[in-house]
């Protein structure tokens, strides 16, 4: 079994117009948000093998806060380049080049590039909410393997879903 943790960033700031597109940092409401979706996480037991980031500042911050929740070490945290304005083969490929030893991998994105990724195995999740979390289990032994007839199961998840 493969799962596969699908993360957007949180809310950014666009208080300063000045910054670029890749060092916006979170706004408070992100901030607010990528804790309490960290506490749900941390809730749940789950525990990545590997959490790995788009280099932009908003999905590098929401990948460290959520990790400090489910204690994952920062100094352990991926970041990988192609994660940042790609398209979703791009995922793919980065997903399916995972070490076969790690069973769980969490993954911090951004939109559209999550959501149209999401669709190449379930049409269930029309859309990635900022911070939300989308959990793919795949009934698989190799991550190069993974597919949307060998999707197992789903879990969505985001700040306004009161559970």
């Amino acid at each position: 079994m493969k799962t596969l943790l699908l993360v957007r960033h949180a809310k950014s700031s666009w208080s300063d117009p000045t910054l670029t597109d890749r060092i916006r940092p979170l706004s408070g409401r992100g901030k607010h948000d990528v804790i309490k979706m960290g506490e749900r996480l941390a809730n749940r037991g789950v525990k990545p093998d590997l959490l790995v980031s788009s280099p932009a500042v908003r999905a590098l911050e929401t990948a460290k806060a959520i990790g400090k929740e489910i204690e994952y070490k920062k100094k352990n945290i991926s970041v990988n380049d192609r994660l940042y304005a790609c398209q979703p083969r791009d995922i793919l490929e980065i997903v399916k080049d995972f070490d076969n030893g790690l069973s769980y991998v969490m993954l911090v994105g951004h939109n559209p590039e999550l959501t149209d990724f999401v669709h190449l195995f379930t049409d269930s999740v029309a859309y990635m909410s900022t911070c939300a979390m989308l959990e793919l289990r795949f009934y698989v032994d190799a991550w190069a393997d993974i597919a949307r007839e060998n999707l197992q199961d789903i879990f969505y998840d985001f700040p306004k879903n009161e559970i």
